[in-house]
């Protein structure tokens, strides 16, 4: 019954998902245990288990499908049935000495067919329909590095509310590469996390299909890359590097303002890229439409596909990141230090990591075990800068700054939203960034009164929470005013 009733509660699906999704996530599962074609009510199993290609797409179809299709089997046999999802055997996903045309459906994304035939066909088109006979392409000696750091991972990278977009359309990258979210172009502060997802599409790309064509490059090494062959006249060797990957990764991509080159040389290994239905990931500190001197038809192709943003770590995602960086160091961190350490310090996961590199180092230096005092000591350095630049004043003339207002307008009785508004993010900066109590600062700001700060406070707070914008605004305040 297991494949009868698998193939037809494929067919519910099919109509229930758009096709794209039915394609992509529903179609390539393989039922285990194929069992009898008799269909008789006997035969309906209790548990009935699919194999996934990989990890990733088991955690997505986990997460997103397993409901579904769990309801469908419902539907189809009369009575619950229950999904179990389990890793295909890499020996299956890959027969030995099969051809790539002839991989079957079920395993178009977890075999070894060639990464480039695989992603020039349509969802869900039948292996073999227009692939032919593909030879192993060589590789030009500068693609045959492909530059990824093995330890960024996926499991290794603390999810939270900060990253679960992003995370989640790299992970969708990651097990359909080609498929959709092309070109996918994730935007946030530095020391967020942007460099660990892109090398964790990466690796995970090159776990399932070796052989797959793979480069990660900073864009000031793309830009080197074109000067070299401007230089030598050799952009034929350029284009054999870039237009033949089946996946770039490409960090910074601000770098490349007002470099036309570059830009032109980019657009057109950009253009090739996507005609081969090849994927490309890109970072930067800004969103699309945020970008400088860079060419419009470049910035018009960066939104043209899934654009996300990293936004700072929230106090409990940063806790979790301390905890989880000191346990890859062999050591347990107690929950109170990691509280103690993630409210000091706030601005990014890379000074996050400094700061625990910092008390992991004094508790082994001294002998004695990881606690608060002994973080305090270890970051008095820190604390004690943080505790001396930061003041209501320089909040105030940094927000003024930032926001294009007189510094005189945080004193001041005016109320225009353009005013108002920077006046209140002052005012919550200051409650949070240093110690000074709400009628104080009610002082500071005009003298006014300490219910008016704290509804400022409330009001910044609230919304930091759902606006994106905000918070990114906030974030590069707060790093502003740190260092």
């Amino acid at each position: 019954m297991n494949p009868v009733l698998w193939r037809r509660s494929c067919e519910r699906l099919a109509v229930d998902l758009p096709e794209h999704q039915f394609n992509t996530w529903i179609r390539p599962l393989v039922v285990h245990d194929a069992g009898t074609d008799d269909a008789s009510e006997d035969s309906v199993p209790e548990v009935l288990t699919v194999r996934v290609a990989n990890r990733f797409k088991l955690d997505w179809i986990r997460s997103q499908y397993a409901g579904r299709i769990e309801a469908a089997l419902a539907e189809v046999a009369g009575k619950p049935v229950r999904l179990e999802l389990a890793l295909l055997p890499r020996a299956e996903s890959a027969p030995a000495g099969a051809p790539a045309s002839a991989a079957p459906a079920t395993l178009r994304h977890g075999g070894t067919q060639h990464a480039a035939a695989a992603l020039a066909l349509p969802p869900g088109m039948p292996s073999g329909v227009g692939v032919g006979a593909n030879a192993p392409r060589a590789l030009p000696p500068a693609a045959t590095s492909h530059r990824l750091n093995a330890s960024l991972t996926f499991d290794t990278l603390v999810a939270g509310r900060a990253n679960s977009i992003a995370r989640t359309a790299a992970l969708h990258v990651a097990a359909a590469p080609g498929a959709t979210y092309n070109p996918l172009f994730i935007y946030g502060g530095v020391g967020l996390g942007k460099t660990h997802l892109v090398h964790a599409v990466g690796n995970a790309l090159l776990a399932e299909r070796p052989e797959a064509r793979v480069l990660y490059l900073n864009a000031e090494q793309f830009i080197s890359d074109v000067v070299k062959n401007y230089q030598r006249k050799t952009f034929d060797e350029l284009k054999a590097k870039y237009h033949g990957l089946d996946l770039l990764l490409i960090d910074d991509v601000q770098f490349f303002a007002g470099k036309d080159r570059t830009q032109e040389e980019f657009f057109n290994a950009f253009e090739a890229l996507l005609a081969k239905r090849a994927h490309i990931i890109m970072t930067c500190d800004t969103y699309p439409k945020g970008l400088v001197d860079i060419d419009e038809r470049l910035t018009s192709r960066f939104d043209s596909g899934l654009s996300v943003a990293i936004e700072p770590p929230e106090l409990e995602m940063r806790v979790a990141i301390l905890i989880a960086k000191a346990r890859a160091e062999a050591t347990e961190m107690p929950e109170d230090v990691a509280f103690f350490i993630a409210k000091n310090v706030r601005a990014n996961v890379r000074e996050l990591e400094g700061a625990l590199r910092k008390v992991l180092a004094y508790s082994r230096f001294s002998h004695k075990e990881i606690a608060i005092g002994l973080a305090r000591e270890a970051l008095k350095d820190l604390l004690s800068i943080q505790n001396r630049q930061i003041s209501v004043e320089n909040i105030q003339k940094t927000v003024a700054d930032f926001y294009k207002i007189k510094v005189a307008d945080m004193y001041s009785k005016k109320r225009p939203a353009s005013i108002a508004r920077p006046r209140q993010i002052a005012m919550y900066l200051a409650k949070d960034m240093t110690k000074k109590s709400l009628p104080e600062i009610g002082e500071l700001f005009g003298g006014r009164d300490h219910t008016t700060v704290l509804h400022a406070v409330r009001k910044i707070g609230a919304e930091r929470q759902r606006n994106g914008e905000l918070n990114q605004q906030l974030h590069v305040l707060e790093q502003t005013l740190k260092g």
